[in-house]
């Protein structure tokens, strides 16, 4: 079965997500503002859920179409073949977002979709109510300038929830997030990755899985392995495939500290349920005591900000320690993300490459030193 594919993910990472899935091997892949397309057959579904670092959910694109109208978006909904994937006693709750379109009430546009699929499974199964206690399919749309995008979300819970960090510290970063400055950081199966913030330890255990090619999703359930359309065939291929790819035969190893001692027994915590507590350090220690290894070092971090757990005038005597720590050394790369437009200032020199990023709704920058 042919399938069109959605993959939203964090503003910003378009670009890395979509040759991620290149790499993948997966077909037709082409980034758009928030979100990847790409096409294929359920493998790929399963294929995508269990390999991708960066997308937020893998969704079925069913449908992209005009609509103006409740008229418009009804008899368009109703076209769609749902009864392909939604069964007799399937749940199939609806929610969406609307933005810059005549459409712009989302209990409107929910109530108009959920009526148009009851219609057309109503023909199909030749019943007039459904009672849905089976599997979920979580229908979604976007409708923007106009434009309706209808999906059937795969995932579930998010793809950012990998299953290793049941807890974590008052402001972590997302898993998704911190794998694509892993990425941004060039990490590789030799590098040794330092995060001298580390908090829970997201950063470290996702440069740790990027290093040793561990799908961030092959632990982890999915929602449309309940769908009956969904062959169980499909998610086996690809986590036995997923598992045969695990790189262990490397030097790969890393160092978080804080000064956060229950932080850092979560973070030693979440590493063992990630799979690599063997490769990762973890110190309690202030930025003020850091210290370089003499071989090559990627520094990643994320540190506390003002609108995160400081106060402004800490978190920029902060950048400014950094700047003390973090000199210009040969083997020696620094990855820091922000949402404090002078960091450069207070840090003390420009970085060598910048790029915008959110975190959660806060707009960021990450800051590259590797010059």
């Amino acid at each position: 079965m042919k399938l069109n594919f959605s993959a939203p993910c964090i503003f910003g990472l378009e670009g890395i997500c979509a040759n991620e899935l290149k790499y993948l091997g997966i077909e037709n892949v082409r980034a758009e503002n928030g979100r990847v397309l790409f096409s294929g057959d359920f493998n790929t579904l399963a294929r995508a859920n269990i390999n991708s670092r960066y997308a937020e959910r893998i969704q079925i694109l069913l449908a992209e179409f005009e609509a103006r109208t409740f008229e418009e978006l009804f008899d368009n909904v109703s076209k769609i073949e749902w009864e392909s994937f939604i069964g007799i006693s399937d749940a199939f709750p609806v929610k969406g977002r609307c933005l810059n379109s005549k459409l712009m009430s989302v209990p409107d546009c929910q109530k108009i979709i959920k009526k148009a699929v009851v219609s057309r499974l109503s023909k199909k199964y030749m019943l007039s109510w459904f009672e849905e206690t089976g599997s979920l399919h979580q229908i979604q749309f976007l409708i923007l300038n106009d434009r309706v995008s209808v999906m059937l979300d795969t995932s579930g819970a998010g793809l950012h929830k990998r299953g290793y960090r049941a807890e974590s510290n008052d402001a972590p970063i997302k898993e998704t997030l911190a794998a694509a400055m892993a990425e941004l950081a060039r990490v590789r199966p030799n590098h040794f990755v330092c995060d001298p913030m580390c908090g829970s330890g997201t950063i470290v255990i996702e440069s740790a899985m990027k290093a040793l090619n561990i799908a961030p999703g092959v632990n982890r359930y999915f929602a449309c392995e309940r769908w009956s359309c969904v062959p169980k065939k499909a998610f086996d291929e690809e986590r036995e495939l997923a598992r045969s790819n695990v790189r262990t035969d490397i030097a790969f190893h890393a160092e978080g500290s804080d000064i956060d001692k229950s932080a850092l027994e979560t973070a030693i915590h979440n590493a063992e349920l990630a799979g690599v507590a063997d490769r990762i350090k973890f110190f309690e220690r202030d930025i003020n005591d850091f210290e370089f290894s003499e071989d090559y070092q990627t520094v990643i971090t994320n540190p506390p900000y003002g609108e995160r757990l400081l106060d402004i005038k800490s978190a920029e005597e902060l950048y400014r320690v950094m700047g003390q720590k973090f000199i210009r050394s040969r083997g020696k790369s620094y990855t820091i993300i922000t949402p404090d437009d002078d960091f450069e200032k207070i840090f003390g020199r420009k970085a060598d490459k910048r790029r915008k990023m959110y975190n959660g709704t806060l707009k960021c920058q990450v800051y590259m030193y590797f010059k």
